[in-house]
């Protein structure tokens, strides 16, 4: 009784992470070097240890962009994939085919939600998640999946919310499409594998996100409820799925974004141009802590924000 108490208060306990850093490598917005897509991927480096956020909307941007950026992945064994869509998947098999030639561990791990291979039927039957056949295609090359129900501490302060529960009724994801639970019922797919990066600091917790589909709000509510009670939002990164977000959604986002303490936004990929500047606006935030987020752009716990010279 005694131990297992110890236990959970040394689980409780929290693991700040002294140093973050993190670099955009996909995205639609590009300066001078790379490519842009619809697409994210993010090269996160927090306590001494480098993951792969995402990896791109085709099979080859992200590698071309770490030429352009000249940047080295070779030394990464994890990835995260915050969800099926391919505009976050497409970089997977290539770039662990890339680097495992001089590092057999390289790209070997890819952490996943509950849900991402679930079926989702397309037209005529046709599978419609590309999921399964780069679960078969990682596989073959010496990959391994890690599926998530829940969160996990990847190392100490670093974490993975898992499946996001969908406490608030954001509609945060595009279409109608329909997914084949295990059971055989079909369901709205509302992309229940959906799950992201927060980084426990001193400061605060900061976030890396893919697309956001369970809802930045509801993401944000539940890292402050079940990784560190309270927290305040240091740092929001990545896609935020609002590019066509009314503005009644826009206000009401901006004003739970204020109640959690949030100090840096970095808007990229699906989060919209118009939608980073009025929830710039409606937070209060400025051309300083919130920017539309570019290729090679970033976040930096030390310095803010690093967004590229053509999204200040």
């Amino acid at each position: 009784m005694i131990l297992s108490l110890a236990l959970l208060l040394l689980a409780a306990e929290p693991h700040p992470v002294e140093s973050v850093k993190v670099r955009i490598l996909s995205t639609m917005l590009t300066d001078t070097q790379g490519f842009g897509e619809w697409g994210f991927a993010a090269l996160v480096e927090a306590g001494g240890h480098r993951i792969l956020f995402d990896t791109g909307a085709h099979p080859e941007t992200v590698l071309r962009n770490l030429a352009a950026l000249k940047v080295d992945v070779g030394d990464i064994e994890e990835v995260i994939l915050s969800h099926h869509h391919l505009d976050h998947t497409a970089g997977l098999v290539t770039l662990r085919e890339a680097f495992m030639k001089r590092n057999p561990k390289a790209l070997s791990v890819a952490y996943v939600g509950q849900g991402i291979f679930y079926p989702r039927p397309g037209a005529q039957g046709a599978e419609g998640n590309p999921m399964p056949a780069t679960r078969t295609a990682y596989e073959s090359a010496g990959g391994r999946f890690v599926e998530l129900t829940g969160p996990r501490e990847l190392h100490p302060g670093i974490w993975l919310t898992g499946p996001v529960p969908r406490k608030y009724p954001e509609r945060n994801w595009s279409g109608s499409g329909t997914l084949r639970l295990p059971d055989g019922k079909s369901a709205e797919d509302n992309l229940p594998e959906d799950q992201t990066l927060v980084i426990e600091t001193a400061q605060g917790l900061v976030v890396i996100a893919g697309c956001s589909h369970a809802g930045i709000v509801n993401i944000l509510e539940y890292a402050r409820a079940k990784i560190r009670p309270g927290a305040p939002i240091h740092a929001a990164i990545g896609g935020f799925h609002l590019f066509a977000a009314k503005e009644e959604t826009l206000a009401w986002t901006a004003g739970k974004l204020k109640e959690f303490g949030l100090r840096h936004l970095l808007g990229a990929h699906c989060t919209g141009i118009e939608a980073v500047y009025r929830l710039r606006e409606l937070t209060g935030l400025t051309r300083q802590t919130a920017a539309v987020g570019a290729l090679g752009g970033g976040f930096d716990l030390k310095t803010g924000l690093s967004p590229g010279s053509i999204a200040r």
